[in-house]
């Protein structure tokens, strides 16, 4: 996590918006630890907490809205292409897109608290075509309640840690 340290204290908030945005494409950033880690730093009067708060919700509502952009634009070519190799038969992508359509809300809020999982159902909101409205709000709520939790678990944490 040196590299993420390094990138916070010569960027400060936008490396922070940038690395949650590419976390939440999928790219290998430990999202939960960046935004302990900036709970952490508002607690020691480095970064505001609200600040904080707020580009941590920005930049993971990009990236999720990237990935349904994604998903929505080249996604089921993809699947239908390469799923296969995956293990994502035709058949088997059939069954993920009725029980997406029939939890997708509940899937996408819930999977902010699962890593590796909420990567997964951007894309998926985007192949099934899950309406942009619906998509917006359930990530809207996702993303504040899931940065507004992990920035303030930092925050009170990092505030009893005493280094001296």
């Amino acid at each position: 996590m040196p590299w993420i340290i390094e990138m916070i204290s010569q960027y400060g908030y936008l490396a922070i918006f940038g690395l949650l945005a590419l976390g939440l494409i999928g790219l290998p950033v430990p999202d939960e630890l960046l935004m302990l880690f900036v709970g952490y730093l508002s607690s020691t009067m480095v970064l505001d907490f609200s600040v904080s708060v707020l580009v941590c919700f920005i930049g993971s509502i990009t990236g999720m809205l990237i990935s349904y952009t994604i998903g929505l634009r080249l996604g089921q070519p993809v699947v239908d292409k390469y799923g296969k190799w995956i293990g994502l038969t035709p058949k088997r992508f059939s069954s993920v897109k009725r029980w997406f359509f029939r939890f997708g809300n509940w899937t996408v809020f819930i999977a902010y608290f699962v890593p590796g999982l909420r990567h997964v159902t951007s894309y998926i909101s985007g192949i099934s075509a899950m309406s942009f409205r619906k998509y917006l709000v359930v990530t809207v709520a996702g993303a504040l309640t899931w940065s507004l939790l992990f920035v303030s678990i930092g925050y009170f944490v990092g505030s009893r840690l005493s280094f001296t």
